[in-house]
């Protein structure tokens, strides 16, 4: 049985400042947990503070920043031993392949998986102070269902969750023996300041505060695995499962409809 969230708990939250992260934080204090919250921007973490001065710590930081995050290493063990990371700052990136450009690529693997990698770089030994006084402790990343599929224009947006989501699988084979538990949160398409920039429709949209009440049902069930909402996440893995071939008209086809759209549109 889980013991996740059960009682009070000191967690750190990455990308609080909007979106998914910032929901997660309204979430969790809302049930009496002390937060680390961590972001680029400081008035949305001093605001986030002002519901529970006393449970919420602000830590700025830019999290592709090495020097930045060591800056705010102390700060993860404000309210005592860490018990969880969770680890959810990440942009989204289009590419538009008649102008391709390599920076788009560059900037979605600096930020999706370079900039959580680095993020372990303070909570990790955080957590492992904490199951070393016996105490339960959890990494939580943040990645994304989009990866299941092979949608045009998302090469380097997928291509991101999909490494984070294989550097999250590997960390839970290596970090099984210390008794850190590693879960992986995998959403649909939610409605957050950079979704509000797509320009194509969002099947099966969810809100913020939905995704939070998800990732955080999730947590306490104890499940490793998060994805949501079912019935996008469940057609996605269906059409992963099909052959390659099949899976390439399919994606061909997609594409070339949306960029009709984008040309009715326009």
């Amino acid at each position: 049985m889980s013991v996740r969230l059960e009682s009070t708990s000191n967690i750190w939250i990455t990308g609080a400042s909007s979106g998914i992260g910032e929901a997660v934080a309204r979430a969790l204090v809302e049930q009496g947990h002390n937060l680390i919250v961590t972001g680029r921007r400081q008035e949305a973490l001093d605001n986030l503070k002002a519901l529970a001065p006393d449970r919420i710590t602000p830590a700025r930081a830019d999290t592709t920043g090495k020097e930045e995050l060591q800056g705010i290493a102390g700060s993860l063990e404000a309210h005592g031993d860490l018990n969880m990371a969770i680890l959810n700052a990440g942009t989204c990136e289009y590419l538009d392949i008649a102008d391709y450009d390599s920076d788009v690529i560059s900037n979605n693997i600096t930020t999706n998986v370079v900039g959580t990698a680095r993020c372990l770089d303070i909570a990790l030994p955080a957590l492992r102070r904490t199951v070393a006084k016996g105490q339960p402790a959890t990494l939580v990343i943040v990645s994304s269902s989009a990866w299941w599929f092979p949608f045009g224009r998302a090469e380097g947006y997928g291509a991101s969750k999909a490494a984070l989501t294989y550097f999250a699988h590997s960390l839970r084979a290596d970090l099984a023996q210390e008794g850190i538990d590693v879960v992986v949160v995998s959403p649909g398409f939610v409605k957050t300041p950079l979704t509000d920039r797509n320009d194509f429709p969002m099947p099966f949209l969810v809100s913020a505060e939905d995704a939070a009440g998800r990732i955080v049902k999730g947590l306490r069930k104890g499940s490793n695995e998060i994805a949501f909402p079912k019935r996008f996440t469940w057609m996605l893995k269906a059409l992963g499962a099909l052959p390659q071939g099949l899976i390439d008209r399919i994606a061909a086809s997609m594409s070339r409809q949306s960029r009709k759209e984008q040309e009715t549109n326009g």
